[in-house]
């Protein structure tokens, strides 16, 4: 039995288009998480998360490069060189935006407190 040319190049493509799930993106929502990584690409990660009210979330620096955060709206900013943490605890619920100051047009994240 000969199996048509065009099933074998179809077959390949069903199959492939099934590996590209695996990474999630923003629009899947904000990750439950206390912890937030910079990692050496010049953004948070995760982008977004979302705590109860009363959590203290940390902030670690994992790139090459001194970065902050400073939630919009607020005087605080919290610098962080190579390896080191700072955390920031949020007692009300809301939406925080913030961002390193600086490094402000790529690195922006987004606290969701309930």
């Amino acid at each position: 039995m000969t199996v048509p040319r065009l099933v074998l190049p179809l077959a390949g493509l069903l199959l492939l288009s099934g590996c590209a799930g695996g990474r999630t993106s923003a629009a899947a929502g904000p990750a439950t998480t206390t912890t937030v990584n910079l990692p050496p690409s010049y953004r948070f990660d995760p982008e977004a998360i979302q705590v109860p009210a009363g959590t203290t979330v940390t902030w670690t620096n994992n790139d090459n490069f001194t970065h902050s955060v400073l939630i919009v709206g607020s005087n605080d900013v919290h610098t962080m060189k190579p390896g080191e943490k700072t955390t920031i605890t949020f007692n009300t619920p809301g939406q925080f935006d913030y961002v390193c100051t600086f490094h402000t047009q790529n690195m922006k994240g987004r606290v969701i407190v309930n």
